[in-house]
């Protein structure tokens, strides 16, 4: 009978929860990640080698990009507890960052990728500025306009994109548009990978304690010294980074952005959101299969089911449903069910061992 108490309460402690984290900090905790990036580097040997097809790759793509969104988010949302619907116009800084450079004054990725984390960082620190007097659902509508202004200006300037031929630039190094996409995809990986990374370290780190405590009561915050300035910035600044990062990388991916209408929309913010949602707002791992619900699913569904590729709406559907569905019973999306099926496997392992005596 101790020894089930004992686990009861190790599942269930808070306290030993935390020297669980403590224990997973470091090198450790980022293992997961790397392996499931170099998963993902084998998926794209497979494609180069012929065994996985071109539309699978580049759904595949799609996740990657959109993962590298939402991890961002989930730092502004589940930690700083900060709401945003500007994420489209975040991707499109990078959008038209290495539009510019690469196309316009035939500069190069690199490039591109400088001039868009420096736009972002401006524009996150203006966002991260006004949070200081706005939260909640203003906040949201805020961030909503400052998007649409983005991308007013954006259209503006060209709502046709397109990179040429002679302007596939990486490191000065010029390439084929296969050479290129190929290059292109695994710099995806190595940014989702190592930008998770540093944000789960950050997560568990003090900055990260400081961002919860910011969350759950200003006042208490302020009260143990929490400056409300510094860290409410810096998630935007994080935010609005890993958005312009990931626009880059998608644009030069695909290399020809024909119109901006289909991805510089609302639906774009609500996704992402949705995918946080599902996932958990707190979860990094949750977060990637959010995504994967609602961008990868709904491309392989559309690719190879007929009756999904003519009512395409129709996971538009499901998603709200689950959206609707998780809100009411799991809060914490996704990581806390498997959490807690977690806790009853080992409650029910602790079960079986008191009963056969050990």
């Amino acid at each position: 009978m101790n020894y089930l108490k004992r686990e009861y309460l190790k599942i269930n402690n808070p306290l030993s929860k935390l020297k669980s984290k403590k224990r997973g900090t470091g090198v450790g905790q980022n293992i997961g990640f790397v392996i499931f990036g170099g998963v993902l580097t084998l998926l794209l040997l497979g494609n180069v080698i012929g065994i996985f097809p071109r539309s699978i790759i580049t759904t595949l793509f799609s996740v990657i990009i959109f993962s590298i969104v939402a991890v961002g988010y989930c730092l502004l949302l589940g930690y700083a507890g900060l709401a945003s619907l500007g994420t489209a116009g975040f991707i499109g800084i990078g959008i038209y960052s290495a539009y510019f450079a690469m196309e316009r004054w035939g500069l190069t990725f690199s490039v591109g990728l400088i001039l868009a984390v420096a736009i972002a960082i401006a524009v996150g620190v203006g966002v991260g500025f006004v949070s200081l007097r706005i939260e909640g659902i203003y906040l949201a509508i805020i961030t909503l306009g400052v998007s649409e202004i983005l991308v007013y200006v954006f259209k503006g300037i060209s709502s046709t994109l397109s990179l040429t031929r002679e302007h596939r630039k990486l490191f000065f190094i010029d390439l084929t548009q296969t050479q290129m996409q190929r290059i292109i995809f695994f710099i995806g990986i190595v940014a989702l990978i190592g930008l998770t990374c540093l944000t789960k370290n950050l997560m568990n780190s003090p900055t990260g304690r400081a961002m919860t405590a910011m969350k759950n009561s200003t006042a208490a915050a302020q009260a143990f010294g929490v400056s409300l300035l510094k860290y409410r910035l810096l998630a935007f600044v994080i935010s609005v980074m890993y958005a312009a990062i990931s626009g880059v990388i998608y644009f030069v991916y695909i290399g020809s952005f024909m119109t901006t209408e289909n991805l510089l929309t609302l639906s774009t913010s609500l996704n992402i959101l949705g995918a946080v949602i599902i996932g958990g707002t707190k979860s990094l791992w949750g977060a990637f299969f959010g995504v994967f619900l609602i961008y990868g699913i709904n491309d392989l569904l559309k690719s190879y089911v007929p009756f999904f590729a003519k009512n395409g709406d129709i996971m538009t559907i499901v998603s709200g449903v689950l959206i609707v569905l998780i809100v009411m019973f799991y809060a914490g999306g996704l990581a806390q069910l498997v959490g807690q099926i977690r806790a009853k496997a080992r409650l029910k392992k602790a079960e079986r061992r008191l009963a056969n005596g050990g």
